[in-house]
């Protein structure tokens, strides 16, 4: 067991914000196109958090010409080159799955002050 951790623990990230779910963040990601590469960001509103360790993953929630997108990146992956925190939510839950059913003002997360 110990040598699980030790390998999971070589890995993981040690430079990440403090990011928790309602918080709008900016996720630069590293997209291979042929023999190019190039980093892209998505910007979103964290709907969820799960698992932990090494298989932590965030799902993050944007509107775009009115048409909802989620998409789910694993945060200690080589694929994410970072992760900003652009602005911090007060929510009172851990999963934000009711905001997939609301649009406009109804679909905004306070600030936290």
């Amino acid at each position: 067991m110990d040598l699980v951790k030790a390998l999971s623990s070589q890995y993981m990230k040690t430079e990440l914000p403090e990011m928790r779910v309602g918080d709008t963040v900016r996720v630069h990601v590293r997209i291979k196109e042929g023999s190019r590469e190039r980093i892209q960001v998505f910007e979103g509103t964290i709907i969820a958090r799960k698992h932990g360790g090494i298989n932590e993953t965030i799902t993050v929630r944007r509107v775009s010409y009115g048409v909802g997108c989620e998409k789910v990146f694993p945060v200690h992956s080589p694929r994410v080159a970072s992760v900003e925190t652009v602005r911090k939510g007060k929510v009172r839950r851990a999963k934000l799955y009711y905001l997939r059913d609301r649009f406009g003002k109804a679909a905004k997360v306070k600030e936290r002050v």
